[in-house]
This record gives structure tokens, C-alpha cells and sequence, in this order.
């Protein structure tokens, strides 16, 4: 049995063959594609876990696969390899829709570190949990208030998520943008108060009176044990 579907853009043959193989001996299916358009033509024909991308790449480059592939799976965990490691081409990256980010040359251990890491946090726990009159179903990744689905972006979803995955504790912004951004910066802190604040107006009976989706001073936010 499979370990998952993962899908590796990338037009350099050997780094192709090399990640293949290992992939393959980690138990995981692996479909290859060598330059965009073959890659959008491999997400069209069917349903995959995961995607490393290369950001350079003929006919159609890796920014553009990314921005078209969120547009359609927007769930899809992706990870980008690229010899272009700036932190500026980073948080370009980052912005556009990816996961997390690789640079070149890279260690086969921390990639396949990183791929789990994405892996564990798509498929989550394997039983929905609830609070209120809200079920955050993980495998399907839907959430519902009532009898009804709520309609969450990516970015809401996620931070659901990962306050569902740690409910034991008090996270910080920090830690949150790390894992749903992917990368902490001073200046985007506040989009983690923003996507708070989005989710009460949606999943709590009074968003001005929070019995959920909690504040803890000095720590961060905590989704209710």
C-alpha cells in the first residue's frame, strides 16, 4: 500500500531520478513531471497528497503552476525546491500559495523531514472533533456549524486546524505563522489576529464574547479543551 501520491516538477534529470528513488523507497507513489505544462496536465489527471515544484522551469514556470493549482486544490500541500534561496524569493513563494520552501542544494533527510511534517498536517487526526455546534472534520477538510458547512478560506482553515491539533495549549503568532505561512516576519503578525478574528465571526454564537476560540494573554490563542 502506498504512503501517498506525490507529484515532483523539476527539469533536472538527475535531481528527477534521485528524488524518484528515493520517494519510491520511502513507499510513496511517485508521478514526475519535466517542465509547467506537463505538471498542470499531471494535476488534471488525478488525486494527489503532494507536490515539490521546481520554480524554474520550461514552458511554463513554477510560480504560475502554483498560482493555477491553488485556484483548483486548494487544499493541496506544496512544497518548492528552488536554487533561488533569497528571502525575498522565499516569502515570493510563500505568498503565492506554497507550504513550505527548499532551497538548493538540500539534504535528502531534511527533505523528506518536510514533506512528513506537510504530509501529517494535510491528512491531520483521523476523527473529527467538536465544540459547540462545530465539527472540524480533518480528513475531509470541511467544517460545519450545525447541520450546515461554514465556508472558510485556506489560510482560516489551517489556523483552525493547527489550534485543533495543539487545544492542550496556548499557541503563539508566532508558532502559527510559522506552520500556516510558513515563516515568521514582524510585519504579518497581524494576519494571524485578522484570521482569529474571521473564524469567530463565523464559528462562535457571540464573536465579541469568545467561549472557543480563546485569547490567552501574553501567550497567543487556544482553541478551548
Amino acid at each position: 500500500m502506498s504512503n501517498g501520491r506525490i507529484l515532483v516538477v523539476e527539469d533536472d534529470p538527475a535531481i528527477l531520478e534521485g528524488l524518484k528513488e528515493k520517494l519510491s523507497l520511502e513507499g510513496y507513489e511517485v508521478i514526475l513531471a519535466r517542465d509547467g505544462e506537463e505538471a498542470r496536465d499531471q494535476l488534471s489527471d488525478g488525486p494527489l497528497d503532494l507536490v515539490v515544484l521546481d520554480l524554474m522551469l520550461p514552458k511554463l514556470d513554477g510560480l504560475s503552476v502554483l498560482r493555477w493549482l491553488r485556484k483548483k486544490f486548494a487544499g493541496l500541500p506544496v512544497l518548492i525546491l528552488s536554487a533561488k534561496g533569497r528571502e525575498e524569493e522565499k516569502v515570493e513563494g510563500l505568498r503565492a500559495g506554497a507550504d513550505d520552501y527548499l532551497a538548493k542544494p538540500f539534504g535528502l533527510k531534511e527533505l523528506m523531514a518536510r514533506l512528513e511534517a506537510l504530509l501529517r498536517r494535510a491528512r491531520g487526526p483521523e476523527e473529527p472533533i467538536a465544540f459547540g455546534e462545530v465539527t472540524v472534520d480533518f480528513q475531509r477538510r470541511q467544517v460545519r456549524r450545525g447541520k450546515k458547512e461554514v465556508p472558510l478560506s485556506r489560510k482560516e482553515l489551517e489556523v483552525l486546524f493547527y489550534l485543533a491539533r495543539h487545544r492542550d495549549r496556548a499557541v503563539s503568532r508566532e508558532e502559527i505563522l510559522d506552520a500556516v505561512w510558513g515563516y515568521f516576519a514582524e510585519s504579518e503578525a497581524r494576519a494571524v489576529d485578522y484570521h482569529i478574528l474571521n473564524l469567530r465571526r463565523k464559528l462562535e454564537p457571540n464573536p465579541h464574547a469568545p467561549r472557543h476560540l480563546l485569547t490567552r494573554h501574553g501567550l497567543g490563542y487556544q482553541l478551548a479543551p
